[in-house]
């Protein structure tokens, strides 16, 4: 995991875990990003920050769970966590012309490092994109 110093404060949502919080999480995003970010770096952030949070919903809560999303950032890095209460770890799924699903992690590791921590009831999947 990279060692990320945090020049700013550190952002955190817990977000009911449904339909609704992967827009929630974006503008969550959108909201924190810090002025010097170019408009790519953002876009990719606030994809990164959909994806996790989406295969979150899907694959990582019971219904009823709730997930925290936390954001610090530094000049170099934007850091996103994904707390969730599976301690199972996100993994790649093939591409299906019949489904619509299973592309997120590999938009995610296209543009950013990423990678699994646990911790006593779940897990924290983390990805950080460059900010520049």
């Amino acid at each position: 995991m990279t060692t990320l110093a945090s020049t700013g404060p550190v952002w955190e949502r817990i977000l009911l875990a449904n339909e609704r919080a992967p827009s929630a999480a974006r503008d969550f995003a959108k909201s924190a990003l810090p002025d010097h970010v170019p408009p790519e770096a953002a876009g990719d952030f606030v994809l990164v920050v959909s994806e996790l949070v989406t295969n979150s919903v899907r694959y990582g809560t019971e219904p009823g769970d709730s997930l925290l999303v936390v954001f610090t950032f530094s000049p170099e890095l934007l850091r996103v966590e994904v707390h969730d209460t599976r301690r199972r770890p996100p993994r790649f799924r093939s591409e299906s012309d019949e489904r619509q699903r299973g592309r997120g992690l590999f938009i995610v590791d296209a543009i950013a490092e990423w990678g699994v921590s646990g911790r006593e009831f779940g897990k924290i999947v983390w990805a950080e994109v460059k900010a520049s």
